[in-house]
Formats: C-alpha cells, structure tokens, sequence
C-alpha cells in the first residue's frame, strides 16, 4: 500500500463523500451481463504501458478533464474510472461530476483490484 501525504489523503476522502465508488466486482457483474461503460485509466503513461484493462481508454487525471466532453460529448455516458489504488480515480470523478457527468464511477481498489479481477488484462 502506497503512503500518501496528508494534505492528498483529505482531498481523496473529500471528494469520495460526493462520488459513487464499486469494486471490480460490481463492475464486471455489470460487464458480464451486458451493461454499456466505458472504462478509462487515469493512470500516467508510463503505468498505463505497463498494464491496463482490454478495451479501456487512456486519459490521464489532468488530461480527461481536457479532452472528456470531445470524445464523449453525452454527459450520461457510464464512465468506469480507474486508477493505481482508487485515490486519483476519485478525484477524477468528483471533477467530472462538476463537469456534469452523471454516470462517473470511482473503482475502489483500482488496478492492484482490477489484476485480481479476471477481466482481460493488456
């Protein structure tokens, strides 16, 4: 487990008390039923090209903020996001949400989760 400092650690658990937050397993219920989401990794570069889900997109917290509303103009798009731990993906969702997306959806555990998953890893 990552150490991280306590000014992020407070913004973290801030922005969790306004985001939906479900674990991998909630996720690929919904995927192995047939549910429509867009999964996104909001990991850096370099963490992206060491792993990632099959069939997830790449946009970097700080870059999904920029370019979201070009590549997913429909603000109810079901958006999965996912980062190392579920600290970043947080923050990403709450910044979303102030965008107007309705559906944006913090995967706790993120991708130390995801590789316990099952779901199809790159």
């Amino acid at each position: 487990m990552v150490d991280h400092p306590e000014g992020f650690v407070k913004l973290v658990k801030d922005a969790k008390t306004r985001v939906k937050e479900e674990d991998y397993r909630e996720i690929k219920k919904k995927l192995d039923a047939g549910e429509r989401m867009i999964l996104v990794d909001t990991r850096e570069d370099n963490e992206w090209d060491k792993g990632h889900v099959q069939g997830a997109v790449h946009l970097s917290r700080g870059i999904i903020e920029r370019d979201v509303e070009t590549q997913y103009p429909d603000k109810e798009t079901p958006l999965v996001l996912y980062c190392g731990g579920g600290f970043r993906s947080a923050l990403v969702a709450d910044n979303l949400q102030k965008m107007g997306y309705t559906k944006a959806i913090s995967l706790d555990g993120g991708w130390r989760a995801l590789k316990e998953s099952g779901l199809p890893l790159v």
